[in-house]
């Protein structure tokens, strides 16, 4: 067992705590397959009726997952990266589909692998400290943890314009987007969990009672200039569409994709057109994991982490370096299934 995280039973309910608060409760591998057995122990045991995931201390609930890891794994054969993924998106999908009510408490960072872990949860609380992202293509990654499924359903092309930029959303623009289904100070975050604990069959009326009103989401009024610049699926007209608006909004928009990989970018938006048709959560599982699979050993990735991670010089080398230096033919590769003994399987 890892001490990166914490599972107890607490009365009636169960704890998830993330406890490795030096990178932010960043997920590694052993802290997946950790939750996923306490889940699976969790999810036959009559007395539990409910799970709380939270993180132990420090400023942030989940930072995302171990990409040094990822790209030094990437550098070689890429099967330390493929086991992570695997794992992980196994702790998905279980998330996905527990039949008990999961509550996430999104108090501080919530990136990466933090947005996987809290938007499978029938309750997802939002405070005045979160900030939610899915960052991925800075560093030539895309939204993977189901990304392609919950950025795809949001409102207009909220998610279109979230995958592309790695915007950081408060809490107040997460209840507003549906992120988050309650918005509580972070000072009733305690009384909350003491409150669940002892009657969790009132979670929603629990955490209804503690809530209060949330400040003006501001992402709604840019609203309509998101759904009208990032209207298209093609990552081109949108660049087009952010070139031929003088708007200081749109050129800093344009300034902020410039610094993405438009390898990943491209990647995105596909995932997010194909995410929206996913007829279940496990076929957008396999997909994604087969986009990991090869995009982990991509330039571009290496490249970012380098760039973001590894030296810091926030000067990531592209290739291309240019959107339309993406042909259609790297794109179907990257999202070629992988062989049936290889692919993504549910626990």
């Amino acid at each position: 067992m890892t001490t990166d995280v914490l599972t107890q039973r607490d009365g009636k309910i169960a704890r998830i705590r993330l406890n490795r608060p030096k990178a932010i409760h960043a997920l590694n591998t052993a802290m997946c397959a950790e939750i996923l057995a306490a889940l699976e122990a969790w999810r036959i045991d009559l007395d539990v009726e409910a799970v709380l995931i939270d993180h132990a201390e420090g400023r942030g609930f989940c930072a995302g997952g171990d990409i040094r890891m990822l790209a030094e794994s990437g550098a070689k054969d890429g099967a330390e990266a493929r086991l992570f993924f695997h794992t992980e998106y196994r702790m998905n999908h279980r998330l996905f589909t527990y039949a008990k009510p999961v509550v996430a408490f999104m108090d501080g960072i919530t990136m990466g692998g933090g947005v996987g872990l809290s938007q499978p949860a029938k309750f997802r609380v939002a405070t005045e400290n979160t900030r939610l992202a899915m960052p991925e293509t800075g560093i030539g990654l895309f939204p993977d943890v189901g990304g392609g499924w919950y950025l795809s359903r949001l409102p207009g092309r909220t998610g279109q314009y979230l995958a592309l930029t790695g915007h950081r959303l408060d809490g107040a623009e997460c209840l507003a987007l549906g992120l988050a289904s309650h918005y509580l100070p972070s000072t009733a975050l305690d009384e909350a969990k003491t409150r669940i604990a002892a009657d969790p069959q009132q979670i929603g009326a629990t955490l209804t009672d503690l809530a209060t009103p949330a400040p003006e989401a501001r992402i709604l009024a840019h609203r309509d200039a998101i759904d009208r610049l990032f209207a298209s699926d093609r990552l081109e007209d949108i660049f087009a569409a952010l070139e031929a608006d003088p708007g200081d909004w749109a050129q800093q928009q344009l300034v902020t994709l410039r610094t993405k990989s438009p390898q990943t970018m491209k990647v995105s938006l596909r995932l997010l057109e194909e995410g929206a048709m996913m007829p279940t959560f496990e076929d957008e599982m396999r997909q994604e994991y087969a986009v990991g699979a090869h995009v982990v050993q991509r330039h571009d990735f290496l490249e970012g982490v380098r760039a973001v991670i590894v030296d810091k010089d926030n000067a990531p080398r592209w290739d291309p370096p240019t959107p339309d230096g993406v042909t259609d033919h790297v794109i179907d590769q990257i999202f070629a299934p992988l062989p049936d003994g290889e692919a993504w399987t549910p626990a």
